[in-house]
């Protein structure tokens, strides 16, 4: 009955995770195919850029809120009586830790999408406020200074993917968390590979501007 309880829990990870916010609303705004502009990526900033701000903070709120509800399912199971007494007290944080990774890459390997999506920023941001608020604040902090600092968004991300393994280790937080940590700061690292180089090109788009040549991230 565990093994049940536990695959619906990261089966529904999954599927929340893979909502397609951003193409969705681009194609109700703006009538496009968001894959098939700038990076191609169905994440906020791509959505910022070719569909507007209104539609960027819903992408990146609801994004968030993707990722925050694959793990507070994990907390109402437990929290059910007729039902936590079927799974080990001991399986939560890595339940909660296999729920957060499978509704990251359900974002950006969405379904519904042809396993194509965004980034996994905001989804991860969102696993991390429920997980540890002061880690995923921490997060967003240094998010913001090199945001603030730089005006490159991907920027911003990959600082706070390295940020978020520094604040569970200074937060001393458990073993499955700090693994989260380090898996999904590496995916999203990896699905902004094709920013890296822009960066250290020196092409990379700051805010308010426009990526001039689709590239697609695989």
């Amino acid at each position: 009955m565990s093994l049940i309880i536990g695959g619906l829990l990261i089966l529904c990870a999954y599927l929340l995770g893979s909502i397609p916010t951003g193409y969705l609303l681009a194609r109700w705004l703006k009538g496009i195919d968001i894959r098939e502009q700038g990076s191609g990526s169905t994440g906020a900033t791509n959505v910022l850029r070719h569909v507007g701000k209104k539609a960027a903070l819903a992408v990146l709120l609801i994004d968030m809120l993707k990722g925050a509800l694959a793990i507070a399912l994990v907390h109402l199971i437990y929290n059910l009586p007729s039902l936590a007494v079927e799974l080990p007290l001991a399986a939560k944080p890595w339940l909660i830790t296999l729920a957060g990774i499978i509704a990251i890459i359900g974002h950006s390997k969405s379904v519904w999408l042809g396993f194509q999506g965004g980034k996994s920023v905001a989804s991860s941001l969102g696993v991390l406020l429920v997980m540890n608020p002061w880690v995923a604040l921490g997060t967003l902090a240094v998010f913001a200074l090199v945001l603030g600092i730089w005006r490159i968004v991907s920027l911003g991300s990959i600082c706070g993917a390295i940020a978020v393994n520094l604040l569970m280790l200074l937060l001393g937080q458990p073993l499955p968390f700090c693994l989260f940590a380090a898996l999904a700061g590496l995916y999203v690292i990896i699905r902004h590979r094709s920013n890296i180089e822009r960066i250290l090109a020196g092409t990379e788009p700051t805010i308010g501007n426009k990526l001039q040549q689709k590239t697609v991230d695989s």
